[in-house]
Formats: structure tokens, sequence, C-alpha cells
């Protein structure tokens, strides 16, 4: 299976976790991108999409996934058959916008006609477990059997 791994970062942690994920993914083709650089033509329904993002702000996306998100929006893509995951970053401190990054990417996508597949991490910048070690356990729990291409 074709993996892809995008990232949206304000500090770097987010592309730390996407490496950790894909080394983990040892038996698929992985690929890792930074949001800012990954042009959205390439989000193809054959291919898993696992998506690492972190919060900004109040309860923004960082700015490393304001680039992929507005062309979202502006280009309405049809994402019909595209498979993914997502592993939010936040911080419980901030508790009305904890996590809404990562929630807010998943919403963008299913809206698009993406699917997301297996729970949606939510790693707590306020909690004990660093977030590089939560995302190599979640990335395991992933039903990627699941994550194939679905009929139209």
């Amino acid at each position: 299976m074709r993996i892809v791994v995008l990232f949206g970062s304000e500090m770097g942690t987010a592309e730390t976790v996407a490496e950790g994920i894909a080394e983990e993914l040892t038996e698929h083709e992985v690929a890792v991108f930074d949001m800012s650089e990954f042009d959205i033509t390439g989000l193809d329904p054959e291919i898993f999409h696992v998506i690492v993002c972190s919060t900004y702000g109040e309860g923004d996306l960082p700015t490393g996934a304001e680039p992929f998100f507005e062309a979202l929006d502006a280009h309405r893509p049809d994402l019909t058959g595209l498979r993914f995951a997502v592993f939010g970053l936040g911080d419980s401190v901030y508790d009305h916008t904890f996590n809404r990054g990562g929630e807010i990417a998943a919403e963008k996508l299913t809206k698009l006609g993406g699917a997301q597949i297996g729970e949606h991490a939510r790693h707590d910048a306020s909690g004990e477990t660093k977030a590089a070690v939560l995302g190599r356990a979640w990335v395991r729990t992933l039903p990627l059997e699941t994550a194939t291409l679905a009929p139209a």
C-alpha cells in the first residue's frame, strides 16, 4: 500500500511525529510531505493519507497547513474515495480549542468526500506522553486493511 503522511506544523512537533509515523510503516511505500509544499492534485484515492496537524493560536490551523487548506477551499476537489487518518496535536490548557487544528483538517477533507479511517488521535502537550511516542503507537492501531480504495 502507498501512504502519504502530510504534516502541518508551527513549531516542528508535527513534522517529528510524521517522520516517526513513517518509520513505523516499514511494510508500505511511504512518503512524508510538509502541507505547505504539497500540491492538492496529489490527493489520490489510491493512496492512503495520514494527516498530522497541530493547533495554533485560538484553535486555528498552523501556518504550515494554511496553504494546503486554502487550496482545498478555493478549488473544492472531489475527494470521493480518499481514505485518511488524523493525528492532531494540541494542549488541553486551551480546553475550548484543544486539538482544533486536527478537527478542522478532518472536517474539510470529509466535506469534500474523503472518509476518515481509525481513531482520531489527539495528543495533549500538557500530558506526560511525548507526541512522537503516541504517534508511533497510534499508527500501529490503524485498520489499514480498510484503508484501501473503496468502490465509488
